[in-house]
């Protein structure tokens, strides 16, 4: 982690400044965090803006905007460095001490979106993935994993298209997404090769995937629309 040199007093500006950050809401590039609690939680957050398009993440602030602060903040930014050396690759997060008066402490991390994504959080033999969709942050499917990584050396992409493909332009035709699971349902291909179609149709940025939690919504980017020549 980053670390510049703390803030020993209290800055008006630099308050005034975070009050007007924390008004925005928390957004797909904007979380706050009362406590470190939990901290493997707040490292999933910061995975998800560096897999998505980066953000800031604020500890010490309520989920109503409020800023109750951090007491010890020392303590709070040791148990979140030491969650994030469970980060695979190691994730470069910018942290601020912002304090705030009354010996109260907010703590901003800046997190780019990475050149390295996807990154991952090693718990319990597992790794996970995450992804920024709105205010959420959801576990990432192997599909959009796939998608991540892919997209940072897109190149030129080629597909076939064939009966499943033209079945897929027509349903989405007529309905506004279609999930894996439906996919395969109504096409009855295996999951490996349905899943193949889709992730393809999403690097040639003919569909739009949004991440979700019961399943990822495959809809038609704007205007594309393949027909068979």
């Amino acid at each position: 982690m980053n670390r510049p040199q703390e803030s020993v007093s209290y800055n008006p500006r630099q308050v005034q400044e975070l009050r007007r950050l924390v008004a925005l809401g928390e957004s797909g590039t904007l979380e706050f965090k009362r406590k470190a609690a939990y901290p493997e939680k707040i490292v999933r957050e910061m995975i998800a803006f560096a897999n998505t398009k980066g953000g800031t993440l604020l500890l010490g602030v309520g989920d109503d905007g409020s800023l109750p602060g951090l007491k010890y903040p020392e303590d709070e930014s040791h148990v979140i460095q030491e969650a994030l050396k469970k980060c695979r690759p190691r994730l470069p997060v910018q942290e601020q001490f912002i304090p705030i008066g009354n010996a109260r402490t907010i703590i901003r991390y800046d997190i780019e979106e990475s050149e390295k994504k996807p990154h991952y959080l090693t718990a319990g033999g597992q790794q996970e993935s995450f992804v920024r969709v709105n205010d959420q942050s959801i576990k990432a499917s192997r599909e959009v994993k796939e998608i991540v990584k892919r997209a940072r050396k897109k190149k030129d992409i080629r597909f076939y298209y064939g009966e499943h493909e033209r079945f897929l332009m027509q349903y989405l035709d007529v309905h506004p997404a279609i999930t894996l699971t439906k996919f395969i349902e109504l096409s009855g291909l295996k999951r490996f090769y349905a899943s193949k179609k889709l992730v393809l149709l999403v690097l040639a940025d003919v569909l739009n995937i949004t991440p979700h939690e019961k399943g990822d919504l495959y809809s038609l980017a704007f205007g594309k629309k393949l027909t068979q020549k």
